[in-house]
This record gives C-alpha cells, sequence and structure tokens, in this order.
C-alpha cells in the first residue's frame, strides 16, 4: 500500500485501508475500486490522504496497534457517549470501559509496534478519531513512564473523554465571560459525579490544556501541579491537532508535528513526557513517500522500534520488466537522510 494525497487518486484504483463513518461503521472497505464519484465525495467531507493498493507495495502494512473491531468499539463508544451528552440524556459507562478493555488488550499485545495515526480522517469521523488517538497515543506512553495496568486503563479512559465538555457547547460559547463556560471545567463536571471513574479521570479533562509553564488554561497550573496523567494527555492531544485539521489549525506532517513540539519542551509540554512520546510514534509512516539526501525517492516499508526517524525505505527505478528494486535501512545507513516528505 501507497500512504498518498488524496488529489492524486484516480478513478480505478483500489482503497487499502477502510473509511470510518462517524458512528465506527465502515464507509468504505478496504480494495473497493474507487470511482470519480468516490474520490470527489472522499475529497468533499474533508479526506486528505488515504492508502491505496499498487502491486509494488504489497507488502507494506500500517503495523496498527488497534484493530478494526477494537476501533469501531471505540469510536462507536465516542459517538455514542457524546451523543448523548449533547442531548442531555444519561451516557453509558459500561461502553466506555468494554472499548477501554479491547485497546488495552491490542496494546499490551503490541509492544514493539511504533503508533502511526494513518486512520482516513472525515468532517464526520475527525472528532471521533481524535479522541480516540489522543486516548491510544496516551496509554503507550503511560505504560512506557511505568504506569501499572490499573494506571494506565484509567489515563485510557479519561484521555478518551477528555473532550466530553465540548458536547452541547455552542460555537462561541466558550469565549463568553467567565472561566468556568470552558470546555475544560464542563468535562471535569460531567466526569467528576460519575461513581464508576476515579476522580482522577476527571482531572484529565479540566487539566489537558494546562501548560508547563503556567500560561494554560483553565487555572494556569505549573509545572507539576498538573497531574502526570494531564501532561500526557497533554503532549497526545498536542499531536493529533498539529497533523489533523481540526480547529483550523494548519495540519503539519508527523516529523514537522514533532520538531514543533519538541521546541515547545519544559516551557508548554512536560520534558519526560515527550522524550517517550518521541520514542513511540511513527514520523515517517508506513507506505509514505520520502525524498532523501542522495536525492533518491522511494517510499518508507518498515520502522524501527525506538529509532523512528530511520525507517527503511524501498527505492523503485524503471517499469515494466525493466525493474530495479532496493531498500535502504536508514539505521544502518547512517549517512543517509530523509530530505523531504512527498505528500
Amino acid at each position: 500500500m501507497k500512504y498518498v494525497n488524496i488529489e492524486n487518486v484516480e478513478a480505478g484504483q483500489f482503497l487499502g485501508k477502510s473509511v470510518y463513518s462517524g458512528n465506527g461503521t465502515v464507509l468504505l472497505s478496504a480494495g473497493v475500486q474507487l470511482t470519480v464519484y468516490m474520490v470527489n465525495t472522499l475529497n468533499r467531507i474533508g479526506v486528505t490522504m488515504i492508502y491505496i493498493q499498487d502491486p509494488l507495495f504489497d507488502d507494506i502494512e500500517t503495523d496498527d496497534l488497534l484493530d478494526d473491531a477494537t476501533k469501531q468499539s471505540l469510536i462507536h463508544g465516542i459517538s455514542d457517549t457524546f451523543d448523548a451528552v449533547r442531548s442531555g440524556k444519561e451516557w453509558n459507562t459500561h461502553l466506555i470501559g468494554t472499548s477501554i478493555d479491547k485497546l488495552m488488550n491490542d496494546v499490551t499485545s503490541n509492544r514493539e509496534l511504533l503508533v502511526q495515526l494513518t486512520d482516513i480522517r472525515t468532517s464526520d469521523n475527525e472528532k471521533y478519531l481524535h479522541a480516540m488517538n489522543v486516548c491510544l497515543l496516551s496509554t503507550v506512553m503511560g505504560i512506557n513512564l511505568g504506569l501499572n495496568y490499573i494506571q494506565a486503563k484509567e489515563l485510557a479512559v479519561g484521555a478518551l473523554l477528555h473532550d466530553i465538555g465540548k458536547s452541547g457547547i455552542r460555537e462561541g460559547d466558550e469565549m463568553a465571560s467567565g472561566v468556568k463556560v470552558h470546555h475544560t471545567w464542563l468535562g471535569y463536571e460531567k466526569l467528576k459525579n460519575k461513581r464508576e471513574f476515579n476522580l482522577r479521570i476527571a482531572h484529565i479533562a479540566l487539566q489537558h490544556h494546562e501548560r508547563a509553564d503556567g500560561t494554560g488554561i483553565p487555572r494556569g497550573l505549573v509545572g507539576e501541579e498538573i497531574h502526570l496523567y494531564a501532561r500526557i494527555v497533554a503532549v497526545a492531544n498536542m499531536y493529533d491537532h498539529l497533523i489533523s485539521q481540526l480547529e483550523g489549525e494548519p495540519k503539519l506532517l508527523p516529523h514537522d508535528a514533532c520538531e514543533k513540539m519538541m521546541a515547545m519542551s519544559e516551557l508548554q509540554l512536560d520534558r519526560d513526557v515527550l522524550i517517550q512520546f518521541n520514542r513511540m510514534v511513527s514520523i515517517y509512516p508506513n507506505g509514505i513517500a520520502v525524498r532523501l539526501s542522495t536525492k533518491e525517492t522511494g517510499v518508507v516499508v518498515r520502522q524501527h522500534r525506538g529509532l523512528p526517524g530511520r525507517p527503511v525505505v524501498r527505492i523503485v527505478r524503471g517499469s515494466g520488466d525493466d525493474l530495479n528494486v532496493k531498500e535502504l535501512d536508514l539505521a544502518q545507513e547512517t549517512t543517509v537522510f530523509i530530505e523531504s516528505v512527498l505528500a
């Protein structure tokens, strides 16, 4: 599979990875042959990057930490929860708990994989994928920072629900006078009364926009005044915002997002959390085209745990029967670097 910009997709190509709707059902299944209408529809609903099948790269796997059933469960759980909160109804904590159990099982079973956030975003599913991505990133970071199973599960629940306070807020409400109208406060109020949840989960919603230097909201907490769970979720939340188009922010490629976040170390984001983050996130996802310092172009085909900036790149020259294929392992070829991403 290759990970390509939607503008470079042509009718007749085959989708390499399923597209999910906002409630977790499959909108387009992997393997479907794309039509002009499908490509135009994907463009219209905000899709920018997708996986397509390519015979030269059929062996490339996305190495997802989460299987499709887990993803559907998480998206369905958070979608139902947000809808219930928006309509003022009671929401099902058991559904969230079941989804988190599946996530914990996948994460603990795939400890050697880097996290690659390559699920296809649409205007319909982006806020639910955001919740899922923040949950996944936070859980892996938490485990790598030494949290036990119970603590990691608490963190996962809070990360999945960190934006629950946004449900039901009208655009512009957060700018009104009075700090307790901000979604962090509203999320805290919604979660603290859930007897099934530890109060620490509510504090994730309250504190995930606090910053290490005290410039955050809603209370201007400094350094370790911010709970570790919230410091972890702040990093995950920042990264997923930067690589998406949520809230009108400019979209960055993963390696650019990581570089921008490292500049925030100890000023806005926790340094120790950032170190763990940079060890476990894939900054050059499998299937993406890159240009090397040798001026050759190729496609990332495999990752190295702990060396996210040094993947294996496949370079293909020629066509038809005159193909020349080689792979460069950048962990071994220490003088070769990725100069740019061709997305």
